[in-house]
């Protein structure tokens, strides 16, 4: 048999780091380790009960067939109407697009808009996926570091520095994986200020964590911010964060008609239609009460001040307090270089993560996964009392280090 050869774009991207890191902490759990782990990146309460019971009414009612590419007419009207609320602009049924979560949604709009060597400036920290879904549809990745000096968020100045004429995209995920870090409308607006001069740039606006947000006002988008840039925005959203619906791949775009229908074409030839029980779902999800979201963010927030008081209290680590999202991202400089009591030093943040893992049993991924070290990403969507044990061993395994 000849040997299997995968296509140049499997070859240009890498897995998920923290996908790899699920896979790795379920093996040492069935190897009998306990871990607690703070990789998980989804809500660990139950969705909802009226939206299961909307599932379950759909099956019941035979809803069960293939639907519209661009979802079914309840969904549509409810993802119009949580748009509209969202950014105080109208959107049409020809400038939406449904799909199998919000991931599939931005690889989408990768494939149906970047030729070779298009860029696309992506501030780091960053998702790990975007610049990986940019390779794989032949786009170069620009990454712009932001620190922690600018609240991890991209300034005016570093994306006029980004910006070339093979610009295809700006991404800006905000609130923020990993950082939770929130852009202010102040921020975006000057962000848009130097995207007017710019009119072949189009801005993705990954908003997934929206929801998830510990200020008293809502927050703001890019389209909310500056309404005149509509036509080269992509506002991808869903309901897998903020509705405990991770499993149910539902997510959702608005965007300039042009690239919604690119987008849609692709997916008629790609997966036809989400599974219309899960659309069934998410408009319930969107339409119905909203108590779930405002009680899981307190939950959150009580979380978040426990996970950040505890980092910040153990010497050689630093943890800014993340406005959004379940995520912080703490600063681990202060640990390099040292050595762990088997005599090996720490030289950078995977090194870390690592000690952490063998000699604390605690799972966390290293900033070099999203493009800014030396730092580790938490996730805080996990009980209280493991982050608190966490942090005690978090705590401990430091203290040990020479």
């Amino acid at each position: 048999m000849p040997e299997f050869v995968p296509a140049s774009r499997v070859t240009r991207i890498k897995s998920s780091p923290s996908v790899a890191a699920a896979a790795r902490v379920r093996e040492l759990k069935a190897e009998g380790r306990r871990i607690l782990d703070l990789t998980v990146g989804e809500p660990d309460f139950d969705t909802p009960q009226h939206i299961k019971d909307a599932a379950t009414a759909a099956i019941g009612r035979g809803e069960t067939k293939y639907t519209s590419v661009t979802g079914t007419p309840e969904l549509q009207k409810a993802v119009l109407q949580t748009l509209q609320r969202k950014t105080g602009l109208q959107y049409t049924p020809a400038e939406i697009t449904i799909g199998g979560g919000g991931k599939q949604v931005i690889f989408t709009a990768f494939m149906a808009t970047l030729d070779q060597g298009d860029e696309v400036v992506i501030p780091a920290p960053y998702w790990v996926s975007y610049p990986d879904m940019v390779l794989a549809n032949e786009g170069t990745p620009v990454i712009v570091s932001c620190g922690e000096d600018t609240g991890f968020k991209l300034t005016p100045e570093a994306l006029a520095g980004a910006l070339t004429e093979r610009t295809r995209w700006v991404i800006l995920n905000t609130p923020s994986n990993p950082t939770g870090a929130v852009y202010s409308r102040e921020e975006l607006a000057g962000l848009a200020a130097v995207l007017k001069d710019h009119p072949a740039v189009y801005v993705l606006t990954d908003e997934i964590y929206d929801e998830i947000h510990f200020g008293e006002e809502r927050i703001a988008g890019m389209v909310a911010v500056a309404p005149e840039l509509k036509d080269r925005v992509l506002v991808t959203n869903g309901v897998s964060k903020a509705y405990a619906m991770t499993g149910w791949r539902l997510g959702y775009a608005g965007g300039p008609a042009p690239l919604v229908a690119a987008i849609n074409k692709l997916q008629s030839q790609m997966s036809s239609c989400p599974s219309s029980i899960s659309q069934a779902a998410a408009a319930a999800a969107l339409t119905g009460d909203q108590g779930f979201v405002r009680e899981s963010v307190d939950v959150y927030r009580e979380r978040r001040n426990a996970a950040v008081a505890g980092l910040n209290a153990v010497k050689g680590l630093q943890c800014a307090t993340p406005d959004g999202a379940f995520y912080a991202y703490v600063n681990c400089a202060g640990v390099i270089g040292k050595t762990t009591p088997d005599g090996r030093q720490i030289t950078n943040d995977e090194d870390f993560t690592l000690y952490l893992l063998e000699a604390a049993s605690v799972a966390v991924i290293q900033g070099s996964a999203y493009g800014l070290s030396p730092y580790f990403r938490i996730s805080y969507a996990t009980g209280l009392p493991v982050i608190e044990e966490s942090v005690a061993a978090i705590e401990k395994a430091v203290t040990a280090l020479a």
